[in-house]
């Protein structure tokens, strides 16, 4: 099984980019966007078409802003929309597909890099997911959950991270939140599984040279639950073409 991620930033301006002439090389299983920054109306015209899959769009409320995308070669049994906690299901940041034998999961969660009034939002988001996450654990399938979590997990996962300890997306609450969810969860940072390495990153900022000097921070995630463990067969951060501030991960699973 082949499942790639990848926050758009505005699925129109990806696509423009060739987003889609590439996914459509990929062969994959399933993809999941975010940031797709869309209604879906207004996406007539654009090259966002991946012939033979089933796509499902959860946009945000407020115009050009947030919203994720799954595309799934597969019809789902069941597509869910939002996990009950309506100021974020009001922003578009969980869709779930549950598929024959598996339920993959398009995630954005909230950036607090903009303020401290961002910043209380994610929190806010970290608390009320954690009720979301035991019930997808006591889920009897396997659950994959792929998207822009916002979090640099551990040290390896971002360049400068001594000057980031302060910063939204390092700080020390985030990251034990991280601990919690891949420690007394269950859940399995799958990339790390078959990357132990340094140097993989799937964002750069677009101030100075952080793209070409590599930069970056890995805040995209695909998390599986404690059944996938082991699963994972090869990952890629696609870095050739550039398409958003952010890379495609793209993960082959043994099911």
């Amino acid at each position: 099984m082949r499942v790639v991620t990848l926050n758009a930033n505005g699925i129109r301006s990806a696509a423009a980019k060739g987003a889609f002439a590439w996914l459509r090389e990929q062969d994959a299983d399933v993809v999941c966007l975010q940031e797709t920054k869309a209604h879906e109306p207004q996406l007539e015209g654009h090259d966002i078409d991946l012939p033979g899959y089933h796509r499902y769009f959860f946009d945000a409320e407020r115009p050009g802003y947030s919203g994720t995308a799954l595309y799934c070669r597969q019809k789902p049994r069941e597509v869910i929309r939002g996990f009950g906690v309506d100021e974020f299901d009001r922003e578009g940041r969980y869709l779930e597909a549950r598929l024959p034998g598996i339920s993959v999961v398009s995630l954005y969660l909230p950036s607090g890099s903009s303020g401290p009034e961002r910043q209380a939002s994610k929190f806010r988001f970290l608390e009320a997911f954690l009720p979301q996450l035991q019930r997808l654990r006591r889920r009897r399938e396997p659950v994959l959950l792929c998207g822009d979590w916002n979090i640099a997990h551990k040290e390896i996962d971002l360049r400068n991270w001594k000057s980031n300890r302060k910063n939204s997306g390092f700080l020390p609450e985030e990251r034990a939140w991280m601990d919690e969810l891949f420690g007394t969860l269950g859940f399995v940072d799958t990339f790390r599984e078959v990357e132990p390495g340094p140097d993989h990153y799937t964002w750069w900022s677009n101030r100075g040279q952080a793209w070409a000097k590599n930069v970056g921070w890995r805040i995209d995630y695909q998390v599986g639950s404690k059944a996938l463990a082991g699963a994972a067969r090869a990952a890629h951060i696609h870095k050739a073409s550039r398409f958003s501030d952010h890379a495609p991960l793209v993960m082959d699973y043994d099911l």
